[in-house]
């Protein structure tokens, strides 16, 4: 596999947590009591940290531990970056017997938001990042991108119908198919971190598994404020939002570049395998992060009517669009 595709395939803009509250780079943290325990590491190719708010913070340890096996366990099924995983073997084989739960379940999630989208979503795409990646790996690439025929060549292994799901089997239906789940993997696996969390009683802790999710406020009762990184500034925040049982997550094309030009980044349009320039950013904020993910995703390469469209009929979901000039537009409450 391409090198390049062991990079964060999306841009994860969370930048700052809250005042006073910043999380410590490396493993778990010790603390004084009455601290949060705190944890940072990596996984599904994203930096990600966990906040927990516990009067027992012996307790607090033992479940960081447990919320880290569950996310290792994940990277085993979705991760692009490991040969072993359930994910490359699909690619690979064209199929999976007796699929993993998890497994089964984002899928079905993927051609869920899929259908939302009108295809804008599409678990897919794959056979496009391996195409830009293999021409610009090459010497001398043409800068205009690969050529139509191998274009078209990608494109016809592309199409989320193609894509069969079920309890018993997986079954990629085109020859050379190829699915990617990054971009809804990690908000994924930051609602099963919360699924744990809240299982164990918690009433105020931060999750980041490469998207954002609160579980309620922060231990004052202030909502947790997370900062969204300029794409164009590195460093700086674009804004600052405000989450209290809510998960946020961006996109951005600026995320991974294949070209210095910035014409082809890993935001794939399905129905025509380029790269839509139409904003700077898209941020989602949604009652889970799988669903703030995948909408991020395909907010991106959707028109601002669809984006309205698909916001209305989602009960929770605002989505915060920068265009290239950085002005600012609202969708949802």
């Amino acid at each position: 596999m391409f090198d390049r595709s062991l990079t964060r395939r999306r841009m994860i803009v969370i930048a700052a947590c809250a005042a006073g509250s910043a999380f410590l780079t490396g493993r778990r943290t010790a603390a004084a009591a009455g601290d949060p325990v705190r944890w940072c590491g990596s996984a599904l190719g994203a930096q990600v940290s966990i906040e927990i708010h516990h009067p027992d913070r012996a307790e607090a340890a033992r479940l960081v531990e447990r919320c880290i096996q569950d996310v290792r366990r994940l990277e085993q099924q979705f991760s692009l970056y490991r040969a072993d995983s359930a994910i490359c073997t699909l690619n690979r084989t064209g199929i999976l017997v007796a699929p993993d739960a998890d497994m089964v379940t984002l899928l079905k999630a993927s051609l869920l938001f899929g259908g939302l989208t009108d295809g804008a979503f599409d678990p897919t795409v794959q056979p496009l990042w391996q195409l830009y990646a293999d021409h610009f790996a090459s010497d001398s690439p043409d800068s205009g991108g690969p050529s139509p025929a191998k274009l078209a060549e990608a494109l016809a292994k592309v199409g989320r119908h193609g894509l069969v799901v079920n309890e018993d089997r997986v079954v990629l239906v085109k020859h050379g198919a190829a699915i990617t789940l990054n971009g809804i993997a990690q908000g994924y696996a930051t609602d099963r971190v919360v699924d744990r969390l809240r299982a164990a009683g918690l009433s105020t802790t931060l999750v980041n598994m490469g998207e954002v999710r609160a579980i309620g406020a922060r231990p004052e009762g202030t909502p947790w404020r997370v900062g969204l990184a300029d794409p164009d500034h590195p460093g700086a925040l674009a804004e600052t939002v405000d989450l209290v049982d809510r998960a946020v997550a961006t996109s951005a094309g600026a995320g991974f570049r294949f070209d210095s030009a910035g014409r082809f980044t890993h935001l794939f349009d399905p129905a025509t395998g380029r790269s839509p320039q139409r904003y700077s950013t898209v941020s989602v904020i949604a009652p889970t992060a799988t669903e703030a993910d995948a909408l991020s995703t395909a907010f991106s390469l959707m028109p601002s009517s669809g984006i309205a469209n698909v916001v209305a009929t989602r009960p929770g979901v605002q989505a915060r669009v920068t265009n290239s000039i950085g002005a600012l537009f609202v969708y949802g409450a």
